[in-house]
């Protein structure tokens, strides 16, 4: 096809391209020179009765309007995209240009130069250079037409990215009315290569090239099998351009079945964090889960249900679903039924205040592992009105789950935990520390069951969390709103929380709390700043607000008290944290009288008990 052969040779010439236009320019200057001559002399004439210095001229014609066309800005132009305003400009060239020549030739009185070359000379540059560009945008639109069909959307994508991902990419989204621009892969062996007829341009750096992005609406990336820090680079390269980025399925994604290759996404904040998968112990996580029986509570949460997925990978014997909500019980249900046919499901509708409906289900089902996830996480909601509750449900919930679990031979039991709980300024952070000094109690008093607490930050995309909220703002139109321009906290996606707790819960001893490996923490207002960006507008268009912090928030979480220490595990990302201090003898009778003492629900008189209960908790 003419314009594969002709992009090919603008590819070639590409990293030259205002050099080459200028080049090419001045060929079609000769060309119209020529036949300006044939037209003034005739065919008999028009190459023979010329005088000896018609070269000098023309190459003195060619100078001068290569010069106003640089002036112009012409060559910075791309001719595929050649407009009327674009012929104007042409028009002012040849103008200025052939009036500059032809005062030059009357003045060196080169009397020999006939007057009506000079007069119809930029006619003719006007028309050969107005042809060539109109030629040049016709074959790209009917190869672009021939790539669209007739689905015709105006998207027209850059794809970040040359590999079998890309490939396939390409042949997914041209049928659905994406028109494939280029390629930009920064592997030079591939530059100047052609995939599914698009060409590779050059390495990412080409985005900040002038013209690159030229009638391009979306930049796609497409390495679903490079390195966190490899997407991370490119998806920072994308958002700098101001463009909507979307990018194909995680190998994760891919892997899981969940998506396929030529189905583009939004960004999510996860692709952000750059951050690499989790290197599981495969054998070990088998051995411990394969054939058992699992409970999770919470089931239906956004931690729990991915506990759920997880584990059903390693062919649990059964998977008892515990979870107080019926629609996110039902969703989990239908969710894991789908993926995992063959793993029987146990759907109990339950409440982790409820300890003789937890006795009851334990004895029916003896799981041999429960993994706590039930709680009430939202801080502010926790705060005031609801501080009770969350005392009841969190700590008093956890001492309940964990004594029938022992009392029924459980043989691990795993609290999921929270850096809220370090220092806790708030009641929710302050809770998730009791229920870690009761798992601490339990392993003193049930060695047949090992209890062990794992601790991790904010989790992206999880239910009533600031991610999500972002997304629904950007989608409405903006304002952003973040509470602090400082606030920081650390983040980690929800399959990588799931499976570090899978990875503690084979490591651990009884009564150790495990701390994950968080990566550095995020400022969050740089978070919604890239959010923004990658959905194609800039803060002008969504503006961030700063409301300031809520009751009980913190400027930086910690994930670890200041009196504690870590050991290093056998897995990287996993430390085991030291906690100093032994219970005081009353500790679990104050806790349970608190709990059951209905004047604890004014907040202020629960928050007093409470930090009697947990001294480091500092109410703000």
């Amino acid at each position: 096809m003419i314009w594969n052969r002709l992009d090919r040779i603008a590819h070639v010439l590409r990293p030259q391209r205002q050099a080459a236009i200028l080049l090419i320019d001045a060929a079609l200057i000769v060309l119209a020179w020529h036949a300006t001559y044939l037209f003034r002399m005739g065919v008999e004439r028009w190459l023979h009765e010329r005088p000896s210095y018609d070269t000098v001229v023309l190459l003195g014609v060619i100078a001068v309007y290569s010069a106003v066309s640089w002036a112009l800005g012409v060559p910075r132009a791309a001719w595929r995209y050649t407009s009327f305003n674009e012929i104007t400009r042409l028009g002012w060239v040849c103008l200025g240009g052939g009036l500059a020549s032809a005062v030059v030739v009357l003045m060196a009185q080169l009397v020999e130069i006939p007057r009506a070359v000079l007069a119809l000379h930029p006619f003719m540059v006007l028309v050969t250079w107005s042809l060539a560009r109109m030629l040049v945008r016709m074959l790209s639109e009917q190869s672009r037409a021939r790539r669209e069909g007739a689905n015709v959307t105006g998207r027209r994508a850059i794809v970040l990215g040359a590999g079998a991902a890309a490939k396939l990419l390409i042949a997914g989204i041209q049928h659905r009315g994406w028109t494939v621009m280029g390629l930009l892969d920064d592997d030079p062996r591939k530059h100047g290569a052609r995939m599914a007829g698009v060409t590779v341009w050059g390495g990412l750096d080409k985005l900040q090239a002038e013209g690159t992005l030229d009638d391009v609406t979306h930049l796609v990336l497409a390495m679903p099998s490079a390195s966190g820090a490899q997407r991370k680079r490119a998806l920072d390269m994308a958002a700098a351009t101001g463009l909507p980025v979307l990018t194909v399925p995680s190998a994760d994604e891919l892997r899981e079945g969940g998506s396929r290759i030529d189905r583009v996404r939004d960004i999510e904040p996860d692709d952000l964090l750059g951050r690499e998968p989790v290197k599981l112990d495969e054998s070990a996580l088998s051995a411990l889960v394969s054939g058992q029986t699992v409970m999770v509570t919470g089931a239906g949460g956004s931690i729990g249900s991915e506990l759920c997925r997880q584990i059903a990978r390693f062919g649990p014997s059964r998977l008892v679903l515990f979870e107080l909500s019926e629609f996110a019980l039902y969703n989990i249900e239908q969710d894991l039924s789908e993926r995992f046919p063959r793993v029987p499901l146990v759907r109990l509708v339950g409440d982790v205040k409820d300890l003789p409906e937890l006795r009851r289900v334990m004895n029916r089902c003896l799981p041999d592992l429960v993994f706590h996830a039930a709680a009430y996480k939202h801080v502010p909601l926790m705060e005031d009105d609801n501080a009770w509750i969350a005392l009841r449900n969190n700590t008093l919930g956890t001492y309940q789950v964990a004594q029938a679990a022992g009392e029924c031979g459980v043989k691990r039991f795993v609290l999921i935990s929270t850096d809220k709980a370090v220092n806790p300024t708030n009641v929710m952070g302050a809770t998730k520390r009791a229920a870690e000094m009761v798992v601490s109690h339990w392993a003193t008093q049930m060695p047949g069951t090992r209890y062990m607490a794992v601790r991790f930050g904010n989790v992206l995309g999880s239910s009533g969390r600031v991610i999500p909220k972002f997304k629904e703002q950007i989608a409405k139109g903006g304002p952003v709103t973040v509470t602090h321009p400082d606030i920081t906290r650390y983040f980690m996606t929800i399959p990588e929380a799931a499976q570090l707790v899978l990875q503690a819960a084979v490591l651990a001893e009884s009564g150790q709390v495990f701390v994950m490996d968080m990566g550095a923490a995020v400022r969050i207002a740089d978070l919604a700043r890239e959010m923004i960006l990658l959905s194609g507008h800039t803060e002008a268009e969504i503006p961030i607000v700063f409301s300031g912090l809520r009751p009980g928030e913190k400027l930086f979480e910690e994930l670890l008290a200041d009196a504690d220490t870590t050991l290093a595990t056998p897995h990287p990302r996993l430390r085991l944290a030291q906690l100093r201090g032994e219970l005081p003898a009353d500790w679990i009778e104050r806790l349970l009288a608190l709990a059951q003492d209905e004047s604890a629900s004014v907040p202020s008189t629960l928050r007093q008990r409470l930090h009697g209960l947990v001294p480091e908790y500092q109410p703000r």
